[in-house]
């Protein structure tokens, strides 16, 4: 369903209009736009695009209600670069995220997009870098910053960002934002920006607090509300009836037997993802976690691990997986089964994205009968029972992933590019032979190490012939990481 709602004299007002998707042609973008849209092959919005883009674009304050990787980004880059005034060399539009990687993610996108408009910068200020390279770059003029509410909040003090010149405040992933306890910041930031602004509020869910930020900060904001649907048979779920104490060790037999590549295992806890963690350990399995007691460094790398395979098993909690759009991401377990139905649609929209097949695995206790009722009422489907003792039987052999990561220390401020490590790795120096581009996987550069994903079997044979040649003519330190 497709929420929309007309102005009233309350914070928000309501309506209902179907969903309906349509060409980028029939919206009000400059030419330039549209010919960017066209050569990215842009070409039918999304229904969150549909739904959004022309009540943003005809100035309206938003809260839109839709998953990650339902195209939100593109439907407020849009907006965001339709409202700017690229002679201006001022800020006139900043993203607030609630971490950094997402943040990265939204300044890809914006950058993509505004790539044939003339010479718009776009800045990424979050936690985890020092504040000085920020500020110099602040200093040279900025026309977007995208950030984190911390550091934002931290340019804010020192006065290194003026936000007089804003004209749209975007508030991306806002019920994760709150989940992390950063409401006071927002409250911040919002204040530092003009009254007349126009703020766009997206959010996956939709907890009290939102109507708290739409009362305080936003002028009559219209809403689109797009409930999660799974294509038919894409996502394949399963419920399984397990005791309480009996679901860790669960985990590991539904594992063993279905043996997916990459599996994201939600806990609603950190301390049972810590649990959880062990027992994965314990019998073998390559398994991560992320939950907020991390540093972001520590945070970085895990992700990047998950993402390039080169780890089995990601446990985490909702408010740590926010935000992730892991590719081939073949199974959901839902650890825990989650009192919010909408929460376990997220969860599972995970897996069976684009033209993959997915599996959804769910431990339920009988006291979570009511849950997997609620969830059963809201998806429109019969739950799928089924009973772990048919799984005994199966493969006992631990899940080896089929790439491992090397660290290189030295990244951007070495000038480092993935094109210098494919080069080193697929050359005729520094070894006995060349590595092929198949046993070479993703390379993501960062500011102080660069990770590179090969083949498993060759990973200490690939890290010594980076060892022992150059990268960008300099020696490096590498290791694998386990």
């Amino acid at each position: 369903m497709i929420k929309t709602n007309t102005p009233t004299d309350s914070a928000t007002g309501s309506g209902v209009v179907s969903p309906a998707a349509g060409s980028f042609n029939e919206l009000p973008l400059s030419p330039r736009l549209q010919a960017t849209l066209r050569q990215l092959d842009y070409l039918t919005m999304t229904p969150i695009q549909a739904a959004s883009l022309p009540i943003s674009l005809a100035g309206h304050d938003l809260i839109a209600q839709a998953k990650t990787g339902s195209g939100k980004t593109a439907a407020f880059a849009l907006t965001l670069l339709t409202n700017l005034n690229p002679r201006r060399f001022a800020v006139q539009g900043m993203v607030l995220c609630p971490a950094r990687e997402l943040a990265d993610q939204v300044t890809q996108e914006i950058r993509r997009l505004a790539r044939s408009a003339d010479n718009i910068k776009i800045l990424t200020l979050c936690g985890g870098s020092t504040l000085r390279p920020q500020r110099d770059s602040l200093e040279h003029g900025a026309h977007i910053v995208v950030g984190t509410p911390g550091r934002i909040m931290d340019h804010l003090e020192r006065r290194s960002l003026n936000l007089e010149a804003l004209s749209t405040l975007v508030l991306d992933e806002a019920d994760r934002m709150l989940d992390m306890g950063f409401f006071d910041d927002i409250a911040f930031v919002a204040g530092h920006c003009p009254v007349g602004r126009q703020t766009l509020l997206f959010s996956a869910t939709y907890p009290e607090g939102i109507e708290r930020l739409a009362r305080q900060f936003m002028r009559r904001p219209q809403e689109v509300k797009l409930l999660e649907q799974h294509e038919s048979g894409k996502i394949r779920q399963r419920f399984y009836e397990v005791k309480h104490d009996e679901r860790l060790s669960a985990v590991a037999i539904l594992l063993k037997h279905y043996r997916p590549v990459s599996t994201l295992a939600f806990c609603n806890t950190r301390q049972q993802c810590r649990d959880l963690l062990e027992v994965l350990h314990a019998q073998g399995f390559h398994a991560l976690t992320l939950h907020g007691d991390l540093e972001q460094r520590e945070r970085d790398q895990v992700l990047i691990q998950f993402a390039n395979r080169s780890c089995s098993v990601l446990v985490a909690t909702d408010v740590a997986a926010r935000g992730l759009d892991i590719a081939q991401l073949e199974a959901v377990i839902n650890v825990d089964v989650t009192p919010d139905p909408e929460i376990y649609i997220h969860r599972i929209g995970r897996t069976g994205r684009a033209d993959e097949d997915g599996w959804a695995f769910s431990l339920c206790s009988p006291a979570d009968r009511r849950r997997v009722a609620a969830i059963a009422q809201m998806t429109g489907s019969e739950p799928d029972w089924h009973g772990l003792g048919a799984l005994q039987s199966g493969n006992d052999s631990p899940l080896v992933p089929p790439m491992a990561t090397l660290q290189i220390l030295g990244g951007r401020r070495e000038k480092i590019r993935p094109g210098d490590v494919l080069g080193a790795l697929t050359g005729e120096a520094g070894g006995e032979r060349k590595f092929t581009r198949e046993e070479v996987g993703k390379i993501t550069v960062t500011d102080q190490s660069t990770y590179v994903a090969v083949a498993r079997d060759v990973a200490h044979e690939a890290a010594r012939k980076l060892s022992f040649g150059k990268v960008k003519g300099k020696i490096v330190k590498v290791r694998v990481m386990e």
